[in-house]
């Protein structure tokens, strides 16, 4: 082992980490002062008398046979090694190494590196239990959107059985109906079966919506059965009930084109009521309400305009949503499953539905789907 002289041997002790020379043992050639301070020995405690892996603790050792000397063997260089180094008083000291090798045979000689890590453990440590938090958090929010997902399945399966079971109370009821208008009623009793009949009328489409609302999310969308139809015809008889609906509405109906297309004209009926059921609940109750259909070489239209009040902006986001209110209550309309179902039937036919409102142009509503011409 050769000497250094005194100022290269300030030097390596003033470096601000650990310096060694080892032959190819493992013996410590040199070793600066720093690294003799961190683990509190003397440098005669170590040089020629001491290996580098008998400081290493167990785990450590067992490292240094099974990877340091098997990887500096292939590669001559390792970098950033951690592992724990005992101290003089036997505790263990976190040092993150790098060593290179030199030379050949006797002259292989192993120039080390070594840095305490005691704050990166530290780090690591914290690191390591912040992850821990987060990956509980993660899967507790799992959890809820799970119980959630179940929870609204569970709803809209109920939504689904109840509005099938009451379909049959709601058409004993219309029969009932039917039959007293049979015995002549008085004018008094006629009212009242009209506004009964009414009440059966708009039940009977809250429960189809309940059920097409339950089809659309739990299944597979809203089904339907195009077949060869004359469009005006179908909105035609369609705005004739409709009437009998609303007759303190004025409804109207134009047409545009010839009406032959393929579509499914009780879908279409349904996506009608819905929004003529609410151009007549949300707009001006003294002005007309206009149906217009349009049948073009490559699709459809179907628009609803009522005059009255314009939609507010901030709904417009969420107009087509199922029973979604906020501030149409404040305004005094309601957007509940009939947008959500009209919207699921334009999708159904591969169209949408727009809309357009403004308090001097009023409200319209155009479901634009494509159809084959008959």
């Amino acid at each position: 082992m050769s000497t250094l002289d005194p100022d290269r041997e300030e030097l390596l002790d003033g470096a601000p980490c650990g310096l060694m020379q080892t032959d190819a043992k493992g013996v410590f050639l040199r070793v600066n002062k720093p690294f003799c301070l961190w683990l509190g020995y003397a440098k005669e405690e170590l040089i020629g008398k001491r290996r580098l892996q008998d400081l290493l603790t167990m785990g450590a050792r067992i490292f240094h046979q099974t990877h340091w000397a098997p990887l500096l063997e292939m590669q001559g260089s390792i970098s950033e090694l951690k592992l724990d180094v005992r101290h003089r008083d036997g505790s263990a000291v976190p040092m993150v190494l790098n060593v290179v090798r030199h030379g050949q045979g006797p002259a292989l000689t192993d120039e080390v590196a070594a840095f305490v890590a005691r704050d990166r453990d530290k780090y690591e440590e914290e690191l390591l239990l912040a992850r821990k938090k987060l990956e509980a958090q993660v899967a507790e929010v799992e959890r809820l959107q799970a119980e959630t997902r179940d929870r609204a399945l569970f709803a809209e399966q109920m939504i689904g059985i109840v509005s099938h079971d009451l379909r049959n109370p709601l058409s004993a009821v219309n029969t009932g109906i039917q039959l007293l208008f049979r015995h002549a009623p008085t004018d008094n009793q006629a009212r009242v079966l009209s506004r009964m009949a009414q009440s059966v009328d708009r039940a009977h489409r809250l429960v189809s919506d309940l059920l097409d609302f339950t089809v659309a999310r739990v299944g597979k969308g809203i089904a339907i059965n195009p077949r060869q139809v004359d469009l005006h015809e179908v909105v035609a008889q369609s705005v004739a009930e409709l009437a009998l609906s609303f007759p303190d509405r004025t409804l109207r109906h134009e047409t545009r084109g010839d009406g032959r297309c393929s579509v499914d004209p009780d879908r279409l009926a349904q996506l009608v009521g819905n929004l003529v059921a609410n151009a007549a609940a949300y707009g001006d109750a003294s002005r007309d309400v206009m149906v217009t259909t349009t049948v073009l070489d490559e699709r459809i239209e179907i628009s609803v305009h009522n005059w009255g009040p314009a939609i507010p902006p901030e709904l417009m986001a969420s107009l087509f949503q199922p029973m979604v209110r906020g501030a149409a209550a404040a305004t005094g309309r309601s957007v509940g499953l009939g947008l959500f179902i009209i919207m699921e039937i334009a999708k159904a036919h591969g169209g949408t539905v727009e809309v357009d409102s403004s308090d001097q142009r009023g409200t319209t509503f155009t479901a634009a789907i494509r159809a084959r011409p008959a």
